[in-house]
């Protein structure tokens, strides 16, 4: 926007005022900071509680959910089947074999699912596998 400015200058202003822009820009990293950790469950899931459990330290996960009625979820698209869980997991191991999946199941799902899902992902090649628990 051109203004004039006050004085005998005749000149117009044709600069920029870049500290909104800036102010904006800032609140918005702040957001995308805020939210991007919320963004790693694919679905909600009531963790079984445990002791004393190791951290991991790979941020690069692949999370593989079960809901309490035994739906699976594979990095937030839902699996119809565990045929079709183990197409999915084979293809991801061929591109990366070393990738961790953990493995967040309801408390109320019963172990045979999550014993099933398990060895599906034995059976597709999968060699870092692991289980997500909260802490007592």
């Amino acid at each position: 926007m051109a203004m004039k400015t006050g004085g005998d200058n005749d000149e117009v202003m044709s600069e920029i005022n870049v500290t909104p822009l800036v102010d904006v820009m800032l609140v918005l990293v702040i957001v995308f900071l805020v939210t991007a950790p919320l963004l790693t469950q694919s679905m909600n899931v009531n963790l079984p509680k445990t002791g004393a459990v190791a951290a991991s330290d790979d941020n690069k996960s692949t999370p593989i959910g079960i809901d309490a009625q035994g739906r699976i979820v594979l990095d937030k698209t839902e699996i119809a089947d565990l045929a079709q869980l183990e197409a999915r997991l084979r293809e991801a191991v061929q591109q990366n074999p070393d990738a961790l999946y953990i493995v967040h199941a309801d408390q109320a799902v019963s172990y045979a699912v999550v014993a099933k899902v398990l060895a599906t992902a034995h059976k597709a090649g999968v060699n870092r596998l692991s289980l997500a628990t909260v802490q007592e």
